[in-house]
This record gives C-alpha cells, sequence and structure tokens, in this order.
C-alpha cells in the first residue's frame, strides 16, 4: 500500500495480527502493503491517507468499469479494477500479489462484493479483511472499524478531520432544529414505475440523521428488510418535502415527473466509512434542509 500523506507511516518489521468484524484473525510476517479493496473500502482507506493497490465491485457494478459515485476522493485514474461480483477477475487480481483484501460485510459473515465460492477460494490465497457496515451498526461503529484498520496499516490519526466532522453534525442538527416540520423520505429509483424506499433504521447513516433531529420518512411495513418496493405513486403520496435520492451508477433516473415536483440531494448508500465522507453527506444535507422550497 503506498502512502498519499505524511500521516501514513513507514512499514515495520516482524509479524502482523489483525481480527475483523467477523472475528477472524488475520495473521501476517509483516504489515501488509499492497492492498486490494472493495471500491467503498477503498475509498475510506484513501481518505486515511493510503492508496489502494487496485479495487472491485459488486454485482450491482459495471464489470469493466468502477462506479466514481462509491469511489469518494479516491482518484480511480490509474488504479487497477478487477470487476465486479460474479466477474470478479479473480486471477489477474491473484497475479497482482496481494498481501490483504478489504472489503465490507452486511452481516453473516460473507464479505460483500465476492461471490461466496470466489471468497473461498481468494480466503486460501489471500488473506481478507471484512468489516461490518450493516443494519444494527451506528455510523460511528462503521467508521471506528475503519479507523482501527488504517491505524493497523500505518495510517496516522488525523484530529482536523475528526474537529471538521463535530463541526459537521452540529451544523446539521442546527438545521434540523430550524426545519422541524421538514420531512426527508431516501429512496433509490428501480425504473419509472417503481421505487425502493430505504427503511431508516436499517442504514447507519439514515439512522444518524434520525438522531440528529431530521424527520425521515418510513416507508410502512411489508416485505423487504433495507427496502420497500413500491409504485412511484405510493412514493409520492408519503408527502416527503426532500427526497434522498441514490447517485450510484446501478440506480435509475427519477421519473421526470417526480423530478420536477421534488426538493431532492444526492445520497450515496455506500458512504465511504471515514470522517471526511461523513462529514460531506451531513453538509449535503444540511445544505439540502436548508434550500429554500
Amino acid at each position: 500500500m503506498t502512502s498519499q500523506s505524511a500521516r501514513s507511516s513507514a512499514p515495520l518489521p516482524g509479524p502482523w495480527e489483525y481480527t475483523d468484524d467477523r472475528g477472524h484473525l488475520v495473521v501476517a510476517l509483516h504489515r501488509p502493503q499492497t492492498v486490494v479493496a472493495y471500491i467503498q473500502a477503498g475509498a475510506a482507506l484513501w481518505d486515511h491517507g493510503l492508496r489502494p493497490a487496485g479495487i472491485f465491485g459488486s454485482d450491482h457494478d459495471d464489470p469493466a468499469a468502477p462506479d466514481p459515485a462509491k469511489a469518494g476522493e479516491l482518484p480511480l485514474a490509474g488504479l487497477p479494477y478487477y470487476g465486479a461480483g460474479d466477474e470478479l477477475e479473480l486471477d489477474a487480481l491473484l497475479a497482482a500479489d496481494p498481501d490483504l483484501v478489504v472489503t465490507v460485510t452486511y452481516g453473516g459473515g460473507q464479505p460483500y462484493g465476492i461471490a461466496p465460492e470466489t471468497a473461498k477460494h481468494l480466503e486460501e490465497h489471500v488473506p481478507v479483511i471484512a468489516l461490518d457496515v450493516s443494519r444494527g451498526r451506528s455510523l460511528a461503529e462503521v467508521r471506528a472499524s475503519f479507523d482501527a484498520l488504517a491505524g493497523a496499516l500505518g495510517a496516522g490519526p488525523d484530529p482536523d478531520a475528526e474537529a471538521e466532522l463535530v463541526a459537521a453534525r452540529e451544523r446539521l442538527r442546527l438545521a434540523a432544529q430550524a426545519a422541524p416540520r421538514l420531512r426527508v423520505l431516501a429512496l433509490s429509483p428501480a425504473d419509472e414505475q417503481t421505487a425502493y424506499l430505504a427503511r431508516p433504521h436499517t442504514w447507519p447513516d439514515l439512522s444518524t440523521l434520525s438522531e440528529l433531529g431530521v424527520q425521515l420518512v418510513e416507508p410502512g411495513e411489508g416485505p423487504g428488510a433495507n427496502w420497500a418496493t413500491v409504485p412511484w405513486a405510493q412514493a409520492t403520496a408519503l408527502g416527503a418535502d426532500l427526497l434522498l435520492v441514490d447517485v450510484r451508477a446501478h440506480a435509475a433516473a427519477l421519473p421526470p415527473e417526480v423530478a420536477a415536483a421534488a426538493r431532492t440531494a444526492p445520497w450515496n448508500p455506500e458512504l465511504p466509512p471515514s470522517a471526511q465522507a461523513h462529514t460531506r453527506f451531513h453538509d449535503t444535507v444540511t445544505a439540502a434542509l436548508q434550500q429554500r422550497p
């Protein structure tokens, strides 16, 4: 792994150990230097001053090109991309000789973005660390997992980034306090007929908005752990004042009639777990709450 900031220190000799959020212990002869990461995880490492040696996507992603929305501030030019999901180019990834793969998990222990059989084969050759970004974890807990891993990989602390996040949280709290009746709905457009409505309590970033006073709209009872799948007419009938709209590449566009009638702000359900990315997210929502209808 290469450093892009003075906050990263030189490799240390001797054994290296790390226990991931699945409880899996990774043991290496030295601190990993060549790290391939799921794009969301790679973006978080970059914010900590660590540049991954390559990235990969999930089944939602184009196997030929990474999704810029998931990349955060990570520069994609010249960065190897090893495909996505079932089309992960495992041979090419292994040929790069990484000494660590970092991904996320949504619970159950399965590394996200890698087919189960591929993950099993990969872990026979390369240590894999999976950090939990699932429901039931707070945004602070998710961020802490990545902070700890980045520190173990040689990144130093960034007090300025932490202070900026604290300030951004306060700005959002005050904006929510000033607009107590403004109702916010997070969604991902499926197509011109259908929307996926986020269940706020299942998303760490949306749960944080609630904690800071933002009035999030619940889509109601029904199937779907994280999303409620509904017709657009049902989504608009909820009467939200602000739509947080999925900006990932696989999300469809808002239907023209919805886009014309709604106040919207971008939302990335795979937000990089870093103080910098969380600051940007908080400030985006703050600006949307403060925008005049």
